[in-house]
């Protein structure tokens, strides 16, 4: 690991060595990574891939960190920080948005607005980056980036650059070929259509206007912490077990919106995930049904 920090410094790559996760994650939970890389280009990325392959060592991306949990004892990788050096946002013709990876949905949502496209109002209010939304096939309210997005960049593997469009992507419900591809998003485009921007922005403040109302904002968290199992809602089932309000430690399910998984302060990722479990047995003892994870476990 020593190598890849020093190797990365000298071709002027910004690299920090045991950087808190926590800092870095909308849980405010998790250990130090090793080493967090903050690249700036795509040709930077590929080196740092490279630069890895080469000594070993693991690597992964984190963009938002909004749907990430990380181990108390860290990440013993590279983290590659997709963050706001790598979010440049613009307006390819007259009704495509190129975003890259680490440009956070709010601004992308914010930039069709100012455009008058419409689209991705749904997504106004959704705390990841686009890279991230990308990778999940990120939705809500009936919407999903997948209506709207027809191709990302990324670099593969080997650290080369590359795309994929349309049904190559597999988009289905929180998912694309990214899960299984070990390929790097670095860019995403969606396809708008032109609109008033009144009729836009009603739509933004009113996708926010319920967030605020029935989302425990106020807290740290992943978003919803199951995904939605066929035909029925987790955080429904959750309420209906009368879990609302259940804790361990500083985790807790919110009294707010049972979807929810919480820090109400201090919390460990062992707290989060000693709860989910608690909850995914009492929601199959008591209903039959299976709860699925949303967010992503790293260590």
């Amino acid at each position: 690991m020593n190598t890849v920090f020093e190797n990365l410094k000298s071709k002027g790559i910004s690299v920090v060595e045991n950087e808190p996760m926590a800092l870095h994650t909308t849980f405010k939970i998790g250990g130090p990574a090793k080493l967090m890389v903050l690249p700036k280009s795509e040709e930077e990325i590929s080196e740092v891939i490279k630069e890895c392959n080469g000594q070993g060592v693991r690597y992964l991306t984190v963009g938002n960190g909004s749907n990430l949990l990380v181990s108390d004892d860290g990440i013993d990788a590279v983290v590659i920080l997709l963050g706001k050096e790598f979010g440049e946002v613009k307006l390819l013709g007259d009704t495509t948005i190129f975003a890259e990876a680490g440009a956070p949905l709010m601004k992308v949502c914010r930039f069709a607005l100012e455009n008058g496209l419409t689209g991705l109002e749904f997504a106004y209010g959704i705390p990841g980056s686009c890279g991230g939304g990308a990778f999940m096939n990120a939705g809500a309210y009936g919407g999903e980036l997948g209506n709207v997005m027809f191709r990302c960049d990324h670099i593969d593997k080997d650290g080369n650059k590359g795309s994929l469009e349309g049904d190559d992507l597999k988009l289905a419900y929180r998912h694309s070929a990214y899960y299984e591809n070990g390929c790097i998003i670095t860019g995403a485009y969606f396809k708008m259509q032109k609109a008033d921007k009144e009729e836009i922005k009603a739509k933004m403040d009113d996708y926010m206007s319920r967030r605020r109302d029935k989302q425990p904002l106020e807290y740290p968290s992943a978003g919803s912490t199951f995904k939605r199992p066929k035909d029925n809602f987790a955080g429904t089932l959750i309420e209906q077990c009368g879990l609302k309000g259940t804790s361990v430690g500083g985790a807790e399910v919110s009294t707010k919106h049972a979807g929810f998984v919480i820090n109400k302060g201090g919390a460990t990722c062992k707290d989060v995930l000693d709860l989910c479990k608690k909850v995914a047995d009492t929601v199959k003892a008591e209903k039959g049904i299976d709860l699925e994870m949303e967010v992503r476990v790293t260590e």
